[in-house]
């Protein structure tokens, strides 16, 4: 029975690690999300720029200028960028919430395991 607990408790745990791992990939799609909204921001301002108007770039304290070809080449493989890496977190998400289900599954087989071993003697005593 304290086999079936101690494998009870170990469950617990990594259904808890699983669970901060989830909110942790959790929070980093809504950084990734954050980071393209902002980049197709920018790459809608871009679209709205008129030939000869100046795109300037902010390097620590100084606003440097910028060629706009690079800019937008800039900012268009900033979002290629993030466009894999949400792609990526998905999966991870997908990967940890399967692990999750698997885990709940076990615990609640460890649950049934442990009552019915607690059940059984219960009922005898309970007779006797």
């Amino acid at each position: 029975m304290a086999e079936v607990q101690a494998r009870l408790q170990s469950l617990s745990e990594d259904y808890t690690k699983l669970q901060q791992e989830l909110q942790a990939a959790v929070q980093s799609r809504q950084k990734l999300e954050a980071q393209k909204q902002e980049n197709s921001n920018v790459q809608k301002e871009f679209e709205r720029l008129k030939d000869g108007e100046n795109i300037y770039k902010l390097v620590g304290p100084v606003l440097l200028k910028q060629d706009k070809v690079e800019a937008e080449s800039t900012v268009n493989g900033r979002l290629e960028f993030i466009g894999k890496e949400l792609e990526r977190t998905e999966d991870q998400i997908k990967e940890i919430q399967d692990k999750i289900e698997k885990k709940k599954g076990e615990i609640i087989q460890a649950q049934a395991g442990l009552q019915a071993g607690a059940g059984a003697p219960g009922k005898v005593a309970a007779k006797g």
